[in-house]
């Protein structure tokens, strides 16, 4: 059975919107309240281009949350239990978002470009409103509002080549999630040694909207030599790869998890003194002890093309944890999946299963990443 998305001025179309139709876009999904292009009518060429090649991806759905003002880090110290203490000017770092109790609500790449002056790369929530109540709130000296920033996204094992073609052999010695500041031709960008695959890439954060299809097609010509061409951020890669996508694997309310049952309990820094929301929850569900664990699974049976919803994690018939999504990897030739179980539940643990289509598919658990 096949859909259709409206499309209609309700909700935000990205700068490079008219080059992916001209790209004959065939799918779009709806993220931070935008449209963002699912795949191009080939998905299996797609991934083979992120796995082998190169792949350009609109990604500026990716919004950014900008801090600006004299107190501009003070705020992003409260949002994150991460210690930005020794963060350095123009070094990305990951950082989970929590609410008072402790749940995540968003995974951003955290970008300071000044002392006064710091992004959030986000996830798929209204982090822009938190952040300004929260700054609020406290008193803090400083505005939040989303900039005029779209990032365009190359990715793949060849991405480098493209970044070096367009950009100089100076991108080449950003190390990951480091960034500068660049000028295009007259576009101005900030060049991220980023993305969200673990095939390597960088991403172009345009600050100027107006200028969209033009960045689009210099990287289409850029990469040409390494025939380059149009995708999307692809679950299956990121499933091989292990990273979490806030949204499919949690979701505040809807899925709700803690960052130490996410795996980011390394990002969690509760020694280090600094006040931050959700403080007093993660102290104690740290001392409580961790009720849930992150796991990878393996489903057997026939391909999987994906699922639409959450599937309860079955043990002898009984729910035990969840499965938040699943599809079938290329590379190892099997039907994967991350899900949420009891921290208790041992790797070998027997009778495990999950519903599809009406059938229980046997699974077993694995650690993550699928492919390192």
């Amino acid at each position: 059975m096949s859909y259709s998305i409206h499309i209609g001025p309700n909700i935000r179309k990205s700068p490079y919107y008219e080059a992916t139709v001209a790209d004959r876009v065939q799918s779009f999904s709806v993220y931070n309240h935008m449209f963002i292009p699912g795949h191009f009518g080939d998905p299996a060429g797609e991934y083979h281009r992120l796995i082998h090649g190169v792949a350009m991806w609109d990604v500026a759905a990716q919004r950014q949350v900008e801090l600006l003002g004299p107190d501009a880090w003070k705020l992003a110290q409260v949002l994150t239990p991460r210690d930005l203490s020794n963060t350095m000017i123009g070094q990305g770092r990951y950082v989970p978002l929590c609410d008072h109790d402790g749940w995540l609500i968003n995974d951003p790449v955290l970008l300071p470009l000044a002392e006064d002056r710091v992004w959030l790369s986000i996830a798929d929530s209204d982090i822009a409103l938190w952040a300004k109540a929260i700054g609020r709130e406290r008193g803090l000296d400083v505005e939040v509002h989303e900039p005029d920033v779209a990032p365009l996204a190359i990715q793949g094992p060849k991405a480098m080549d493209v970044a070096e073609a367009l950009l100089g052999d100076w991108v080449r010695d950003l190390r990951h999630f480091q960034f500068r500041e660049a000028d295009l031709d007259g576009i101005p960008l900030i060049v991220a040694r980023s993305g969200w695959s673990k095939q390597g890439g960088v991403e172009l954060y345009l600050q100027d909207n107006a200028q969209g299809t033009r960045l689009w097609q210099m990287v289409k010509e850029a990469g040409a030599p390494w025939d380059i061409g149009p995708g999307a951020p692809n679950d299956v890669e990121r499933l091989e790869s292990g990273l979490i996508s806030y949204g499919a694997d949690m979701r505040w309310q809807s899925l709700p998890a803690n960052p130490f049952e996410m795996g980011f309990g390394a990002m969690v820094h509760l020694d280090a003194g600094h006040d931050f929301v959700g403080r007093a929850a993660l102290d104690r569900i740290k001392a409580e002890g961790i009720k849930r664990r992150l796991t990878g699974v393996f489903v057997e049976g026939a391909p999987v093309a994906g699922n639409q919803h959450p599937l309860p994690l079955m043990q002898h018939g009984q729910p035990v944890g969840h499965v938040s999504e699943i599809a079938h990897s290329p590379r190892l030739e099997r039907n994967i999946a991350i899900g949420l179980v009891p921290a208790d539940l041992d790797e070998n643990a027997e009778g495990l299963s999950i519903g599809l289509d009406g059938t229980a598919r046997a699974i077993t658990l694995t650690a993550l990443p699928f492919i390192a």
